[in-house]
Parts: C-alpha cells; sequence; structure tokens
C-alpha cells in the first residue's frame, strides 16, 4: 500500500511545533499555526470535506464522506461503524522537555543492530560529545534489526509524538479519498494543539466533529493498544523565605532554598518515575528554582487508581503543613491542578473499540500489545467529554528527547491499520 507516510512525515517535523508550560496564551506558542496551515491546505487538496482551521485557538477538522449508498444499506448494517462518525485525533505540538528547532531527521537504512551514530554535540561547557543510540541503552532497538529507522541527529528530539500520529492519519485520509470503492462510514479528522502540555482539547468543539467514537493516533511502538491511562495533576509548590545577613542570621534567616529541598525530601524516594513501572504511580519533580527570599518547585503527580492518586495529593499538601508547622509560619503553599484522569470506565462499556483494533492488528501480522499508558492523551480527557477514545501506536519511541526514532516499516503498516480500522 503506497500512503506517502513517510514523506509526510519528513515534511512535518521540520515545523517547530513546541508547546510551552510557562506561556498564558492559547494555543500556548504560535508557532504550532505553522503545522496547522500546512494540514488545512493539505486536507483540501486531498478532496476532504467540510475543512476547517480554527485560527483562534489552532484546530484543524475535515471529513471523509461516507462512501455507503441507499442500496446498501441493508447488507452494511453489521459493519460496526455503519451509520456512525469515527474520529481520528493526533496532536501537533511537541514536547517542551527538548529542542525542537532546526529537527534534522536521519534515515538508517536495513538498521544492523549495532550503535548508531547521531551526531557530535556540544555540552554545556561547549566540549564536543559524539552521541549515539545503542541497543544496550534501548534494548527494543534489537527489535528492529534489518528495518529502516528514522532518528534525530542528537540536536533536537524527532516529533514523532505525535508528527507520526499526524502523518498516519493524514495518509490514512488520502488513501481513502482515492480509494472510493472502499467502503467505510463517515470519517473526521481532528488535529489538536498544546496536548504535551495538557490542554489539547480546553477549546475543541465537539459540535463540529459530532462524532460517536474517537481514536487518538499517539502511541509507541507498533502493537501498542491502550485503553488506561494515568490520572494526572500538576503541583507548584512556593516556599517564602526571609533573608538576613549570614553574619547575624542565627534565629532569624529562613532559606526558601533549603526549605524546598526539605520538602522534596518529605515524599517518598522511590515513588519517583526512574523507580517505577506498569501501574506504579510516581511524583516527579520537573522543575526547581530558588533564592533565601523565595523558591519554587513544579510536579506531575500520576496514579492509575484514582483513590491512591488523591492520596498523592493530600501527602503534597501535608508535607506543606508540616514544614510550615516546624517553622512556624505559612512558608509553603501548594497549589493543585488536575489535568486528566483514567479513561478506563469510560471505555469499558464501548470496549469492542478496542477489539476492532486487537483483530485488525492481527490480521495484519500485528501482535497487539494491550497495556496502561504511563502518561495521558487528548483521548483521556475526549472520554470523560463523551467521546471514547482508546489509543493507537504510531511507530516511535523514546519520545520528548535526543534518543526518539521511529521505524519506517511500522509507519507504512499503521496506515494501512488506520484503513482498515476506519472500514469497520
Amino acid at each position: 500500500m503506497d500512503t506517502g507516510v513517510i514523506d509526510r512525515f519528513l515534511r512535518y517535523v521540520k515545523v517547530d511545533t513546541c508547546s510551552d508550560d510557562n506561556s498564558d496564551t492559547f494555543p500556548s506558542t504560535s508557532r504550532q499555526h505553522h503545522l496547522a496551515k500546512m494540514l488545512y491546505e493539505e486536507l483540501k487538496d486531498i478532496g476532504a470535506k467540510d475543512v476547517y482551521y480554527d485560527e483562534q485557538y489552532c484546530y484543524v477538522y475535515g471529513f471523509i464522506p461516507s462512501t455507503y449508498s441507499p442500496d446498501e444499506e441493508s447488507k452494511s448494517r453489521d459493519k460496526f461503524f455503519y451509520g456512525k462518525t469515527v474520529a481520528f485525533i493526533a496532536h501537533m505540538d511537541t514536547s517542551p522537555e527538548m529542542n525542537g528547532k532546526n529537527v534534522n531527521p536521519q534515515i538508517v537504512r536495513n538498521y544492523d543492530g549495532k550503535d548508531i551514530f547521531l551526531g557530535c554535540v556540544p555540552d554545556d561547557e561547549g566540549v564536543k560529545k559524539d552521541i549515539f543510540l545503542s541497543p544496550d541503552e534501548f534494548p527494543e532497538l534489537r527489535d528492529y534489526v534489518g528495518q529502516d529507522l528514522i532518528t534525530t541527529d542528537g540536536t533536537s528530539l524527532l516529533g514523532a509524538d505525535d508528527k507520526a500520529g499526524i502523518s498516519e492519519i493524514m495518509s490514512m485520509a488520502s488513501y481513502l479519498m482515492n480509494h472510493p470503492e472502499i467502503k467505510h462510514g463517515k470519517i473526521a479528522i481532528v488535529f489538536t494543539p498544546d496536548e504535551e502540555i495538557g490542554a489539547g482539547v480546553d477549546h475543541i468543539d465537539l459540535n463540529r466533529i459530532n462524532a460517536d467514537y474517537g481514536y487518538t493516533v499517539d502511541g509507541g511502538g507498533i502493537g501498542e493498544l491502550e485503553y488506561e491511562n494515568f490520572n494526572a495533576a500538576s503541583a507548584k509548590v512556593s516556599f517564602t523565605g526571609q533573608n538576613v545577613h549570614p553574619g547575624e542570621a542565627k534565629g532569624k534567616m529562613i532559606n526558601a532554598s533549603q526549605l524546598s529541598f526539605l520538602y522534596d525530601s518529605l515524599l517518598p524516594a522511590k515513588e519517583r518515575p526512574e523507580y517505577t513501572q506498569d501501574y506504579q504511580g510516581f511524583y516527579h519533580l520537573t522543575e526547581m528554582k530558588g533564592c533565601v527570599e523565595s523558591a519554587q518547585l513544579k510536579y506531575i503527580i500520576r496514579d492509575h487508581d484514582r483513590m491512591i492518586f488523591e492520596k498523592r495529593k493530600d501527602n503534597m499538601l501535608k508535607a506543606a503543613d508540616r514544614i510550615n508547622e516546624m517553622v512556624g509560619r505559612k512558608c509553603v503553599r501548594v497549589e493543585l491542578h488536575d489535568q486528566y484522569y483514567n479513561m478506563k470506565e469510560k471505555i469499558k462499556p464501548v470496549m469492542f473499540l478496542v477489539d476492532n483494533v486487537s483483530k485488525c492488528m492481527t490480521e495484519l501480522g500485528i501482535t497487539p500489545k494491550i497495556q496502561p499508558i504511563r502518561g495521558g492523551t487528548d483521548g483521556a480527557r475526549l472520554s470523560f467529554m463523551g467521546l471514547p477514545c482508546p489509543n493507537i501506536c504510531t511507530g516511535g519511541h523514546n519520545y520528548h528527547g535526543r534518543y526518539e526514532y521511529c521505524c519506517i516499516q511500522s509507519m507504512e503498516k499503521i496506515t494501512e491499520l488506520l484503513v482498515n480500522l476506519a472500514c469497520m
């Protein structure tokens, strides 16, 4: 199946679309509009209907019309998606955790299972260092011996999260528009901004989409299929100190930075991302800054179990109370913000959405790997907004960093999977 998915991907990753979690605008960065405009024009070019670009909020919508004719009605009613609209959704932004400018993708043909040289990159002191993508560090690379990979040059992320998903959806849409003889129901195409900072569906127009079911195409390696995700919250912990000349500070100084160290030490040390896996949740310190007078820590809090999730948030509040009591004044303030919840409870009643993907994967020789997402997708929030959205793989690995890569054969197969799924 010739879909052009790789050409699209190589074009899309060149567009800088990093979001910014410190921004107070929506979308958080204006550069996301550059890709949105490209996708808007391309959807129109392939003949999609009712294509719309939300110039204010940076969403792109389009539709592939149903190909069922009235005389096929009676024999098509056994189709899962007959008479329904199914949405395929991917996000345009890339993670702010790594540089997303000047992405220079490299193609490694017929991977031999050895270290892959990415590039020579200067460190913080300006000393150049060779960067390698190694199967010793990333053992799943060995699954791709003999296949073709797309990697970074070591200076940026790649952007497969989620431009691989965008490329696969666009390629599916183009293929179906070029093959009207293939029978399928109405398909909605949706591209969102700011997913990486948890705001991807803040201004989405569900009335415009008007879909019965959805799929986010925002997963990892081929075969991954997910309908469980973390409950998620962010926390900002602020510390107010009292600065006094150190020569006469005894009994007077309150060092806000020292209090921030103490606060972090009160959280369970083994419940951090580097010590957890599968269904285990965590506290993750993502940012810190401070001086004697003031300090600030930022965390993300994650857990699949809602009760444990709530307990984690309570632990953060209690840690602040403990320090305030010890100091004798309110020096620590915690601001908590829930981001999304585990979509499992919303998917369970419509498990055929997951079963359909498993069936399509098996028919294509892909082994389904149903597992919890150690993160979240737009689909988590959409499921609670009334549009149930399991998550499908894209073929990428090591998201959000310089070691990100994806497999060409996986992306081509996933595009075929989406075509088959749309025809269920």
